[in-house]
């Protein structure tokens, strides 16, 4: 079965450090995360504006959409089109893990996050881009 994930998680996997909303969140997208900077392992995603794997886990789910506060999906949804239309991705659609990194790291620079993250409480951190700058240069995409 694919995993799924969300066009904005698409690049917070490249800068999570271990932070979140709460520790069942953290333990979850930890996994997440793992399984994806793992280059060992290859595997297909589906991509969707919508809760997807990490969403499970976070305090602030609702039964169809997020509910941090009365903004928050709305903001969230944003994010995840801006995302996925950055890639050049369609909604709904699977691809593998490799290519979307591979795209992620050829197509996002660390100051385009400015834009396709904007109101991100976790974009004042610094490590967002810090995590899209070390995947550039792992890849040696400039």
């Amino acid at each position: 079965m694919d995993k799924m994930l969300r066009g904005h998680h698409l690049l917070c996997v490249h800068g999570f450090r271990g932070m979140g909303y709460s520790p069942e969140f953290v333990e979850r997208m930890s996994d997440i995360v793992n399984d994806i900077r793992n280059e060992e392992k290859d595997f297909s995603i589906k991509v969707v504006a919508a809760l997807d794997d990490a969403c499970m886990a976070c305090p602030h789910r609702g039964v169809i959409k997020c509910e941090a506060d009365q903004n928050s999906n709305e903001h969230v949804l944003s994010m995840d089109e801006k995302v996925i239309r950055h890639l050049g991705l369609e909604k709904e659609k699977s691809y593998l893990k490799s290519m979307l990194v591979s795209l992620t790291a050829a197509k996002v620079r660390p100051e385009d996050l400015d834009y396709l993250c904007k109101g991100c409480s976790w974009l004042s951190y610094g490590v967002c881009k810090e995590g899209i700058r070390e995947l550039k240069e792992r890849l040696k995409c400039n």
